[in-house]
């Protein structure tokens, strides 16, 4: 039996085993998904996420949209499933009293769906000058892609997990994704303002010598990296004391900063907020590239 689980990706598989990795005390560390039940020591005591939780990432959606256009109209198109719901209720949640005003329709679509063409026109006719796109790549493409047929240019806030230039914005079209708004918790080697930084110079050499094939600006292996560190950290921490029970003592006092996190997000813990990272940086696509702009937002 394992003693510790790590940095395992998807939300079903981790659900599915969250229960019996509890049951039997293995720690269930630094799960690469955004669901917030990765987030609940009073329940699953040895479970932790380490991504901003889909609920953290909308609220700070609405923080940047609060601070930058008070006034907007936001229109809301969200996957109708946990992933989705998630996002939706942080995003209202972080808007406050503000919601019911600001928020002019709420459309939602089903992974079953083969378009979401219908509740593009909806949101539309709404009257909304704001967007904020809750959806996977497949759908979020579809959306960029459609926008400019219907002629709707509203502001476009786009939900992270589909920020993949090569899964979402070249299928949509670059042309289409220019001012596109994304958050980031991560430095991105294509950045020209971090690529000369120690750090991301660091770990292009990194990836090229260990793993040369890769594209080293794919940021699924700077996601990976950082995981891989927060786990040295923990044992780093531990020390000799390997017992599952340190193990998670320690998960639950961190605050580091590791070299792949953009400057200004660490990872930071309690034995009551084992969330930890709960900040990210505003980036806008310029045709190519994100281009990160704006402070920090979270707390």
């Amino acid at each position: 039996m394992p003693a510790t689980i790590g940095g395992a990706l998807g939300t079903p598989q981790n659900a599915a085993t969250q229960k019996y990795l509890n049951g039997k005390k293995i720690p269930q560390l630094f799960v690469s998904t955004g669901a917030s039940r990765w987030s609940d020591p009073k329940n699953f005591p040895y479970t932790m996420g380490i991504v901003p939780s889909y609920h953290t990432e909308g609220m700070l959606y609405a923080e940047h949209i609060l601070k930058n256009k008070p006034g907007a109209k936001i229109a809301v198109l969200y996957q109708n499933d946990d992933f989705g719901k998630d996002y939706l209720k942080g995003f209202l949640d972080g808007l406050g009293d503000k919601a019911k005003a600001m928020v002019v329709n709420q459309q939602s679509d089903e992974v079953s769906d083969s378009t979401v063409d219908s509740q593009r026109v909806t949101l539309k006719a709404s009257g909304a000058d704001t967007f904020f796109n809750i959806t996977t790549p497949k759908f979020a493409a579809q959306a960029i892609r459609k926008l400019p047929e219907i002629g709707w240019k509203p502001v476009h806030d786009l939900a992270s997990v589909s920020g993949a230039v090569s899964s979402t914005l070249k299928p949509a079209g670059l042309e289409n994704s220019v001012g596109i708004i994304t958050c980031t918790y991560l430095r991105d080697p294509a950045d020209p303002e971090q690529a000369s930084t120690p750090d991301v110079a660091a770990f292009t050499a990194w990836m090229k010598k260990y793993n040369p094939g890769q594209d080293p600006t794919d940021m699924l292996d700077v996601s990976g990296q950082v995981i891989a560190q927060a786990m040295v950290e923990v044992l780093k921490k531990a020390g000799d004391n390997l017992t599952r029970e340190n193990v998670m003592r320690q998960a639950a006092s961190l605050d580091t900063a590791l070299p792949m996190q953009y400057p200004g997000v660490n990872l930071k813990t309690s034995a009551d907020d084992v969330a930890p990272v709960e900040r990210m940086r505003p980036q806008r696509f310029n045709g190519t590239r994100w281009e990160p702009f704006g402070a920090v937002l979270g707390r």
